[in-house]
């Protein structure tokens, strides 16, 4: 350990490689809180808490928008521009993530007979902290687009730790229903989230920005307010639509299943986070930017394919491990929804390449196999195995429309040039 941190100081380590290694952190502290969870909690309980931690992603994309705005301005914009700039976006984003918390609140008994949980608590609670969550994907933004990767890995460590401490603590501890322990554990890591928190980037008294820069974070803003709805039917409608046509205990069967499935979806997201400044930044220095992307690609790719060959060779090791012989009629599936995650992470990689550069085509392909996919599952769900072909079939036609597009704006340069 000593070594380590002596290595950290003396700056061999860089900061992009210190936020990698922070997300891998993060993103196994998340599998270990979701894993006790799946193990204490069994299938059928275990299905109202997926519930929720698809509500948190769902959040988590819708705010996304900000987060991904701020980061390509920051890059952008400098001195009394960029805080004009981040003080309209944190008024902006607590605004609407007052009224969306408003709206979860006032609808929670909706929500609970429409998603089949055991409490409407849960939901109340859980709007409460939706606007807290907002502030902090400005704040992350800011640090992604400056590049302040170890204040950024604070924000993410903070919030995953005090949710796997808080919500396990409580479990433990007091006997209450646990879907309302899931959802205080989840507000209170949205304050822990929050830190650090760059107070001077705020000002009361803020300049006008030019027309032409409004336009261009309208145009950005609505550009990846689309693409994110895309990436929440994509990632979280398969789990709310089984959870509504399923009974509890084989939607809590496929929530083991989902959580299994994404790992590589979830180790692409720290690429997808150094991508996009990465390419804002070459785009505007007039330097070529397709190697950087052909270079996650590869190492998304092969993560890929790591992955869904251990999920086709041992499934019921992997399954037992991880939650438990109670999952154990998940195992024949689990390699078939590797693939289609693995798929969609490879070309979730080329839409944010394109968002990167302001091109729209790849996020509007992406919006329609999203919903392509959601209609499949709507018309096509006899069973989970169902289900689970439905999503293969809209991910591998995704992916090759995006290649197909990549492939003929490169023809396009290359005739331009």
């Amino acid at each position: 350990m000593n070594q380590i941190i002596s290595i950290i100081r003396s700056k061999k380590i860089a900061p992009e490689q210190l936020f990698m290694l922070s997300v891998l952190v993060v993103n196994g502290g998340n599998y270990l809180y979701n894993l006790i969870l799946g193990r204490l909690l069994g299938p059928e309980q275990f299905a109202d808490a997926a519930v929720l931690i698809t509500f948190l992603l769902v959040l988590s994309f819708v705010a996304m928008t900000y987060q991904l705005v701020t980061a390509k301005f920051s890059v952008l914009f400098e001195g009394s521009v960029f805080k004009s700039f981040v003080s309209k976006v944190y008024k902006n984003a607590f605004i609407v993530g007052l009224i969306s918390g408003l709206l979860i609140i006032v609808f929670a008994k909706e929500l609970q007979v429409v998603f089949n949980t055991s409490s409407s608590t849960m939901f109340i609670i859980f709007g409460v902290g939706v606007p807290f969550y907002f502030l902090m994907s400005v704040n992350r933004g800011v640090f992604q687009g400056k590049k302040e990767f170890k204040l950024l890995s604070i924000t993410y460590q903070g919030e995953m730790i005090s949710r796997l401490i808080i919500t396990l603590g409580l479990i433990f501890l007091i006997d209450m229903q646990s879907s309302v322990i899931i959802a205080i554990g989840i507000l209170i890591s949205f304050l822990f989230g929050l830190l650090p928190f760059k107070t001077e980037n705020i000002s009361l008294k803020t300049s006008a920005i030019e027309t032409s820069h409004s336009k261009q974070i309208r145009s950005f803003f609505i550009l990846t307010a689309f693409y994110e709805l895309t990436q929440i039917i994509i990632n979280n409608s398969d789990i709310l639509l089984v959870k509504h046509y399923f009974e509890s205990y084989e939607a809590g069967l496929y929530a083991s299943l989902a959580l299994i499935g994404r790992i590589v979806y979830f180790i692409a997201w720290m690429f997808v986070m150094l991508l996009l400044p990465t390419v804002i930044q070459l785009n505007k220095e007039g330097k070529p930017t397709a190697p950087i992307l052909f270079k996650y690609v590869g190492y998304i790719a092969s993560i890929a394919l790591v992955i869904v060959v251990a999920c086709a060779i041992v499934p019921k090791l992997m399954i037992t491990l991880l939650f438990g012989e109670s999952y154990l009629p998940m195992a024949p599936l689990l390699w078939q929804y590797a693939i289609a995650t693995g798929m969609f992470a490879v070309s979730n990689i080329f839409a944010y390449y394109y968002l990167s550069l302001d091109k729209y085509i790849p996020v509007i392909i992406s919006g329609v196999f999203g919903m392509l996919q959601m209609f499949l599952v709507v018309f096509f769900h006899d069973s989970l195995e169902q289900v689970v072909h439905m999503q293969i079939i809209a991910m591998i036609s995704l992916l090759i429309i995006q290649l197909l597009f990549f492939k003929l704006s490169k023809n396009e340069m290359v005739k331009t040039n």
